[in-house]
C-alpha cells in the first residue's frame, strides 16, 4: 500500500529542525575507581583517576540523528534521538527526539517500535501541534500491515480506529482527507473478510452463520463495494433456508439501490424459480437497514 506522498515535510524541514539550538547541560564529572595490582596483597592503598566525561550537547546528539536519518541509517538514527531523551527529559528537544523517534521507526520500518513511540509522544503531548502527524504516522504503521483478505484483519481495525480518532480530534488537520481515504480502503478490507468468510459458510450450508457475516457488511461497511453482493447472498441463504419474506426483501432492497446492478439480476431470477418476485416487508430488519443504504 502507498505510503503517504509527503513524508515529514521532506530534507528542508529536517534542516531547519537541525539549525536549531537550546541551552545545554555542563559537562558532567564521572569518578571511576582505580585499585593497583597490589591492594590487598602489597599493603597498598586505595587510587583514585577523576575522569571528566563531557556531555554532548542535545543540539549536537539531535543532529547527529537527522544526519544518521538522511543516510538511512535508521538504527544509530533512533538511537541518537534515544540518547536526547535519556539525557534532556522534558526539555523541547526531548519532545522534539521523540517525534523523530516515531518517524525513524516509520520509515525503516519498524511498525511495532513506530506505534509504541507514538503512544508515548500522545500521552506525553497530547497538545503538541505535532500529535495530529503522529497520529497518522500510527495510523499507516498500522495501515501498511493490512495483509490479504485470506488472513486476520485486525490491522486494518486498528487503522481504521486511529485514523477515526485523528479525525474526531483534529477535524481540520491536513491529514484528514488522506485518513478519510484510507478509512474507505480499510472498511472495504474487513467487508472483504466477512464476505470471504460468509461465503465459506453458504457453501458449508450454514445458513445462519452466513446471515450474520452478510448482515454484519450492511450493518457496519454499507458503504463499500461488497453491499450488492451481500443483499444478494442474503437472498440467497434466507431463501435456502425457507424465509421466503427476507430473501424477498433483500431482492427488493438490492433492486431499489442498484436497479441495474448484475447481482440484482441474478437475485430476481432466483427468486423466480421459486415463483416469487422481490418484495419490501416492512417489518423486516433489512427494510431499515435499506433506508439508510445508498448506492455508491
Amino acid at each position: 500500500m502507498s505510503v503517504f506522498a509527503a513524508s515529514f515535510r521532506s530534507s528542508a524541514m529536517l534542516a531547519a529542525l537541525a539549525a536549531l539550538t537550546l541551552s545545554v547541560a555542563p559537562a558532567r564529572a564521572d569518578i571511576m575507581d582505580t585499585i593497583t595490582s597490589g591492594f590487598g596483597l602489597l599493603g597498598g592503598g586505595e587510587k583514585y583517576k577523576t575522569e571528566i566525561t563531557p556531555d554532548i550537547p542535545a543540539d549536537d546528539l539531535y543532529n547527529q540523528g537527522l544526519a544518521r536519518l538522511k543516510a538511512k541509517d535508521y538504527e544509530k538514527a533512533a538511537k541518537r534521538f534515544g540518547e536526547v531523551e535519556k539525557n534532556y527529559p522534558s526539555s523541547e528537544w526531548s519532545r522534539k527526539a521523540l517525534l523523530m523517534t516515531v518517524f525513524t521507526q516509520y520509515e525503516k520500518p519498524a511498525y511495532d517500535e513506530a506505534v509504541q513511540a507514538a503512544q508515548r509522544y500522545i500521552g506525553l503531548y497530547p497538545n503538541s501541534p505535532d500529535t495530529p502527524y503522529v497520529f497518522y504516522l500510527a495510523g499507516m504503521s498500522y495501515y501498511n500491515q493490512v495483509p490479504d483478505v485470506m488472513r486476520d484483519q485486525s490491522s486494518a481495525e486498528k487503522a481504521l480506529q486511529i485514523f477515526s480518532e485523528l479525525i474526531q480530534k483534529y477535524p481540520k488537520s491536513e491529514y484528514v482527507a488522506d485518513a478519510k481515504y484510507k478509512m474507505g480502503v480499510a472498511r472495504d478490507q474487513l467487508a472483504a473478510k466477512e464476505m470471504q468468510v460468509g461465503r465459506f459458510y453458504l457453501t458449508r450450508k450454514n445458513y445462519p452463520a452466513a446471515i450474520n457475516r452478510f448482515h454484519d457488511v450492511l450493518g457496519k461497511y454499507q458503504t463499500t463495494r461488497h453491499t450488492e453482493e451481500a443483499l444478494y447472498r442474503l437472498t440467497e441463504a434466507y431463501l435456502a433456508m425457507g424465509v421466503t419474506n427476507e430473501a424477498q426483501t433483500a431482492a427488493a432492497i438490492l433492486g431499489h439501490n442498484y436497479p441495474d446492478s448484475q447481482w440484482y439480476k441474478d437475485a430476481h431470477a432466483l427468486l423466480k424459480t421459486g415463483g416469487l418476485e422481490p418484495h419490501e416487508y416492512s417489518d423486516s430488519w433489512l427494510s431499515k437497514v435499506g433506508k439508510t443504504l445508498h448506492a455508491i
